[in-house]
């Protein structure tokens, strides 16, 4: 059974870094691609950025791909959120997911994918 899970979060000013870490295990970590998603309070849930079980083939959301890099150590079974330049919109819940495929597809993920319990993000202003 896989598990994911999520560590990094917490507190920042805006302007600051934190790096998100999720731990996956109980499949083999190749054979999937992985993604980060985000729920802010009162808000839906929304897609923030995915790699493909490689690594490559990374795409994010509009309003964090200058800022935010998805990158994964395929032999840790690990794959890292770092965010930059944070702003007070993206304090959120964040979930890293597993895709059940090898290339990463929101709608597939975000309704069939493996879920990590999530870690708090919280930039103030």
């Amino acid at each position: 059974q896989v598990q994911l899970v999520e560590s990094g979060g917490g507190l920042v000013d805006a302007g600051g870094s934190l790096r998100l870490s999720c731990v996956a295990s109980g499949r083999t970590f190749t054979d999937h691609a992985m993604g980060w998603f985000r729920q802010a309070p009162g808000k839906e849930r929304e897609f923030v950025a995915a790699c493909s079980w490689s690594g490559g083939d990374a795409f994010y959301k509009e309003s964090v791909k200058d800022r935010f890099m998805i990158l994964r150590d395929n032999a840790k079974n690990t794959v890292y959120l770092q965010m930059r330049d944070l702003k007070p919109e993206d304090t959120a819940v964040y979930y890293c997911v597993q895709d059940p495929r090898e290339y990463f597809d929101v709608l597939r993920a975000s309704a069939t994918g493996a879920w990590g319990q999530g870690t708090q993000v919280t930039v103030s202003s």
